[in-house]
């Protein structure tokens, strides 16, 4: 099969740039193709914002998959949506709402038609194509766009790696197989971290489970996990201007707030936990041991025993796409920054008919690249410089 275009991952930025080179760039269908290894488009997300109950998302009510910003607004008063779908400041939209307004751009599109099961295993530049791997045959594409996260590389202690094996009730909040019905009720749960996840599974597992909250400093509130500023211009023009990828690797972790929450999450956290219906510890885990069924976790000033720890640690920092892409970018001599990243330019083109948005173009979107905003920002890019399909 020789395509015009390959997204690599079925997530928020493939589908999303699958539907700005649709609409905006006027790429016919049968042109493009998604591939992803999951039975459908936007699964790992799926599963990752329902993991924790979570009601709304965190970005705003123009942050969506639609390349026009307001038509998540047009879809909620086309299916008359009440106005609760919709809170706070910043009109953040309820997952339900999202999920439903994003389905209904895959069945419009029929995204779902041109999407191949698959995960790529490596890639190779030909005369004016790229040979694309994958575990399920070759494919070719004039041009390929990596859109792979960081959804596959959990943060795990090595403490509760080892607790793991020993055959103790430990989870990751994201492991595809966590769900909220596995927790069993009036059990003793232990919840580390202080993010938006963590914060979001303490307050649904509280009325069924006696939970504790484990976080390493006290609740901190932000509406989202960077500055405002670095959604627009304001911080961007600085962060452009600087030609220094090291300096821009500074300037994207300054600039992250990994671990806090907005305010009405924490509003309601603080409520629980003064009705005595949640536990807050700020506190770190130094080790844990498990004997008959329970685990003990030895905190630096607290001991804890509990039948459960679930983790809300997140996700590693390092280089989404290990092992093939290291192998991809040695035999294609593709450029990295010293912290593995690639470096690209305005066009977010890595090499001829390469492209990237997510995680591996933050060193040209900044560090809201992995998030919805950032991939509006790449749809962007694409729209303004391959208008036309070029």
């Amino acid at each position: 099969m020789h395509l015009d275009w390959l997204i690599v991952g079925g997530g928020i930025h493939g589908v999303h740039l699958a539907l700005v080179l649709r609409e905006r760039c006027t790429i016919a269908a049968e042109h493009i193709r998604i591939i992803d290894p999951h039975d459908h488009l936007l699964t790992r997300w799926e599963s990752c914002t329902t993991a924790c109950g979570m009601r709304y998302l965190r970005s705003t009510v123009v942050h969506h998959l639609a390349p026009d910003p307001y038509d998540l607004l047009r879809f909620a008063r086309q299916i008359n949506a009440e106005d609760h779908h919709f809170h706070g400041r910043y009109q953040r939209p309820s997952l339900a709402i999202f999920q439903a307004h994003a389905q209904s751009l895959i069945r419009q599109y029929r995204l779902s038609d041109y999407t191949l099961q698959g995960r790529v295993c490596g890639l190779r530049r030909r005369s004016t194509f790229w040979e694309v791997e994958t575990d399920q045959g070759m494919l070719s594409a004039r041009n390929v766009l990596l859109t792979v996260s960081c959804g596959e590389q959990l943060r795990w202690p090595v403490w509760a790696r080892e607790l793991r094996k020993a055959g103790a009730a430990v989870y990751h909040l994201y492991e595809p197989t966590f769900a909220l019905d596995q927790i069993a009720a009036h059990s003793a749960v232990a919840i580390i971290g202080g993010g938006i996840g963590a914060g979001h599974l303490a307050l649904n597992l509280c009325p069924k489970a006696q939970v504790t909250l484990i976080m390493r400093r006290p609740i901190q509130v932000a509406p989202f996990d960077s500055p405002p500023g670095w959604m627009g211009p304001k911080e961007l023009r600085r962060f452009h201007a600087e030609p220094d990828p090291i300096r821009r690797r500074t300037m994207i972790t300054a600039a992250r707030l990994p671990g806090t929450m907005p305010i009405e999450l924490a509003q309601s956290l603080h409520a629980a936990a003064q009705q005595q219906k949640l536990h807050i510890v700020v506190d770190e885990v130094n080790a844990a041991a498990m004997a008959e069924g329970t685990i003990t976790l030895q905190l630096t000033h607290h001991r804890l025993a509990v039948t459960t720890v679930i983790l809300a640690t997140g996700f590693t920092s390092e280089r989404p796409g290990h092992p093939w892409l290291d192998k991809v970018i040695a035999h294609n001599e593709l450029p990295t920054a010293p912290c593995g990243y690639p470096l690209i330019g305005p066009d977010l083109q890595w090499a001829p008919g390469l492209f990237v948005s997510g995680p591996l173009a933050e060193l040209e979107i900044g560090p809201a690249a992995r998030n919805i905003i950032g991939a509006r920002h790449a749809g962007e890019r694409l729209a303004r410089q391959y208008t036309g399909g070029n």
